[in-house]
């Protein structure tokens, strides 16, 4: 379990999370997907403790997360990617499975697999921590599905990208990830 330390070079200020939140839904409501009045704010900002947002991160909206399935919508800002990470064993939960449906923009996924790496890139300096370099380039449409403790990363292309995830119950803040300075919890501080 990744715990939370309250560092002041690993925290996002309100304004970052508020302008993150607003040009998350903008890509949603590109993507021809509707938000309903105050759904914004409920965009969860995604840094994983790194303070570089727009390199590493993502915004989430949970439509539904209930003991047996989730539903959610993950936007990524251009060229943003996610962590390399899988979803581990909970209890009795045998962990998170998830299919990924890409929506809307430029997603790339990385798996398990030969090294065929071209449209992506491995985050500078980052290297050790993305081992994964078997890309997947989905289009609108497209779909792929991950067991539990199946490693996986992806990152949006220049445009951003808009994609649904629907997974049993989401627990992730329990997600292991191969880059042990994550810490899963963003952490905003006050501005003055």
């Amino acid at each position: 379990m990744n715990n939370v330390v309250e560092d002041e070079d690993n925290m996002i200020t309100k304004s970052e999370k508020v302008n993150a939140q607003q040009r998350a839904a903008m890509m949603i409501r590109q993507a021809g997907i509707q938000l309903n009045d105050g759904e914004t704010e409920k965009i969860e900002v995604v840094d994983f403790g790194l303070s570089r947002l727009d390199d590493e991160g993502v915004q989430v909206f949970t439509m539904v997360n209930t003991d047996r399935l989730a539903a959610k919508i993950l936007v990524l800002f251009p060229n943003q990617t996610e962590p390399e990470h899988w979803h581990p064993r909970v209890g009795n939960d045998p962990g998170k499975q998830e299919t990924i449906r890409h929506i809307w923009g430029d997603l790339l996924f990385y798996v398990e697999g030969d090294d065929n790496m071209k449209k992506g890139f491995i985050v500078e300096g980052k290297e050790n921590v993305y081992t994964l370099r078997h890309e997947i380039i989905l289009q609108p449409g497209d779909q792929l599905t991950f067991e539990p403790y199946e490693k996986h990363w992806f990152q949006a292309g220049p445009r951003g990208a808009v994609l649904y995830s629907f997974s049993t119950t989401v627990r992730d803040g329990l997600d292991g990830f191969t880059d042990p300075a994550i810490q899963r919890t963003t952490v905003i501080k006050e501005e003055n």
